[in-house]
This record gives C-alpha cells, sequence and structure tokens, in this order.
C-alpha cells in the first residue's frame, strides 16, 4: 500500500511539474501578446498624433495670408487667446433619464409591495421617461440661451 501512494505521489509531482512548464509557456505568450498590442496601439496613437500635428500645421499655414491683412495687434490678440477645446460629456436629456430610472427603480420597488421586481421595472420605464423629458427641456432652455449670448 505504501508503494501504491508512494507511486501515486511521485505520479501527482511529476505531473503537476509538466503542467507548470505549460502554464509557463501560456503565461509568457499571453504577456508576449498583451506587449505586441500595448505597442501597436502606441505605434497608432503616435501616427493619429503626427497626422493631426500635419493638418494643424496645414491649417496655420493656410490661416497665415488672412492674418496678414489684418491689423498686427488684432491678429495677437486673437492668437494669444485661443479657446480650449470644449470638453464633451453627458447631455442633460441622458442625465435625467438616468436618474430618473434609478429614482423610478427604487420608488416602484417600494410603492408595489407585492412584486417588487415588477414595480421597479415600471418605475424604471416610467422614471427614464420623465427625467429624459425634464432633461430634454433644460438642454433647449440652454441651447436658446447660448443663441441669445452670440
Amino acid at each position: 500500500m505504501k508503494k501504491l501512494l508512494i507511486a501515486l505521489a511521485a505520479t501527482a509531482v511529476f505531473a503537476a511539474c509538466h503542467n507548470n512548464a505549460e502554464n509557463a509557456a501560456a503565461i509568457e505568450s499571453a504577456k508576449q501578446a498583451t506587449i505586441d498590442s500595448i505597442n501597436t496601439a502606441n505605434a497608432e496613437k503616435a501616427r493619429a498624433e503626427a497626422e493631426a500635428k500635419a493638418v494643424a500645421a496645414k491649417k496655420k499655414s493656410t490661416a497665415a495670408p488672412a492674418a496678414a491683412t489684418e491689423s498686427s495687434t488684432a491678429s495677437t490678440s486673437a492668437a494669444g487667446t485661443a479657446a480650449p477645446a470644449k470638453k464633451k460629456g453627458w447631455s442633460h436629456t441622458a442625465k435625467g433619464a438616468v436618474v430618473g430610472a434609478g429614482a423610478g427603480a427604487i420608488t416602484g420597488a417600494v410603492v408595489n409591495k407585492n412584486d417588487r421586481v415588477k414595480g421597479a421595472a415600471i418605475g424604471t420605464i416610467v422614471g427614464a421617461g420623465v427625467g429624459a423629458g425634464v432633461g430634454a427641456i433644460v438642454d433647449h432652455e440652454k441651447k436658446k440661451k447660448e443663441t441669445r449670448k452670440q
């Protein structure tokens, strides 16, 4: 019996060592694939940045003759106050829909004591609709206000 247990233990050790070698090879392969994908992404990013710089340089060179016709003070002040790129985010409509859906789900689950899932589902739909509607109104008012400023 001892010999059988020793043989099984030795077999288990050899099998475990063999699997570790295969696992190590698989891990190395995955590491190399990850490194390759990162290098590819970095190269693609560098290429895109170079293209963007080329386009900006082209725009700048075509805008130079127009700037030369303006007075020197106006062109200097316009070049010195470049407007930063506006960060795009969620619209009020999207925010309202998400907040309304969450609030509606909670309210629906609390109100409907018999079937909380059904209440939450109905509350989500109604809340998302109301929230999106309110957000759309806010977006419309904001758009009106921006057009008045201009």
